[in-house]
């Protein structure tokens, strides 16, 4: 019998909710049978949203949740406040079992608290980082952190490059993954004071495959597979690659059309241009989890579309079945007993 992955969606959660929302729910249940969906929301707004769809009921139910947090408002206020939110409700039901997964499209800030507040970070996990998979030319990279830690230590990218090894292994299948910390240059006495300081730990680790620093201009020819950096270096890089990606397709479509010539080529370029342009789609390899806690929590883009809930909600499934949690958990604590 097929084991049930039981995925706590935010239904209020991001720019494009409910709507967008729901409709990743139904395409992730219509796609697999081995996933249920725990809506969590404002119960009448979500379920007037269903209505329009044709779906297994067994696979989806809706947990009523009366308040929104909002992207602007104070995390941690808002956390403590606002307890029946669906944020703080669905992470509730990680916590006590129900549900093996929380996703959301909402306040970055609230899923960050909540998460370490409510779900709880796993024993010797100094801080959990946000780590979302990139695309490269080789496939794709985990970028960690890329939001979570901006005054991040040398110990905590130590551990950063450690989860990120266990995730690429056994979520991407990349045997011993290469890793690599973000740097101004090759050489190891350059970089910044936390850079300096991080480059000896990770060389002297025996657990991961450091292949030293990595440029911003490699990383998307795919030269490591976990790029290890601090978080406001991480944002910085994943914004960039989100809106460079977004202007050379606008280019790309304008150029095409900018003539008769070009039309006609266009015709005959468009399949391949159509499969190259998806595998450097980011919204295509689901959301960021947040490693490191005692369940999984994955927070997707604010403006997540359908496709990218949808391929969040199934990306749960793996993380769950290679019992990542209990993978770090091992790792760490390892470390932390043999420290004692």
């Amino acid at each position: 019998m097929t084991e049930i992955t039981r995925v706590a969606l935010d239904a209020m959660g991001g720019d494009n909710a409910p709507a967008e929302i729901v409709k990743g729910a139904i395409d992730a249940v219509n796609k697999r049978k081995d996933i249920k969906v725990l809506l969590v929301g404002q119960e009448e707004v979500v379920k007037k949203e269903l209505a329009q769809y044709t779906y297994d009921k067994g696979q989806v139910e809706v947990i009523n949740a009366t308040e929104v947090i909002e992207t602007a408002e104070p995390p941690v206020l808002a956390i403590r406040k606002k307890k029946d939110s669906s944020i703080v409700v669905a992470l509730n039901l990680v916590k006590k079992g129900e549900a093996d997964a929380f996703v959301s499209a909402g306040s970055s800030g609230a899923i960050l608290v909540g998460g370490q507040l409510i779900a709880g970070r796993i024993k010797g996990v100094e801080r959990p980082p946000l780590a979302p998979l990139i695309p490269t030319a080789k496939g794709v990279s985990l970028l960690i952190d890329c939001g979570a830690n901006v005054d991040a230590r040398p110990s905590h990218l130590v551990q950063f490059a450690k989860m990120g090894s266990i995730y690429m292994e056994n979520i991407v299948g990349i045997k011993n993954p290469k890793v690599a910390i973000v740097n101004i240059g090759a050489e190891e006495e350059k970089g910044n004071a936390l850079v300096k300081e991080t480059f000896p730990l990770l060389k002297e680790c025996e657990d991961i495959n450091f292949v030293g620093s990595i440029e911003a201009r490699n990383i998307p020819q795919g030269d490591a597979d976990v790029i290890v950096c601090e978080a406001f270096v991480g944002n910085v890089i994943l914004k960039l690659y989100e809106g460079l990606a977004s202007v050379l397709v606008k280019e790309i479509k304008q150029g095409m059309l900018s003539s008769l010539r070009s039309k006609i080529g266009a015709l005959l370029v468009k399949p391949a241009l159509k499969n190259t342009m998806k595998r450097f789609d980011t919204s295509e390899h689901g959301g960021a989890p947040l490693l490191g806690l005692n369940g999984l929590v994955v927070k997707t883009h604010g403006s997540s579309k359908a496709i990218e809930v949808s391929n969040s909600i199934i990306q749960c499934v793996t993380f769950k079945e290679q019992k990542i949690s209990d993978k770090i958990r091992e790792r760490i604590q390892i470390k932390e007993d043999k420290e004692e």
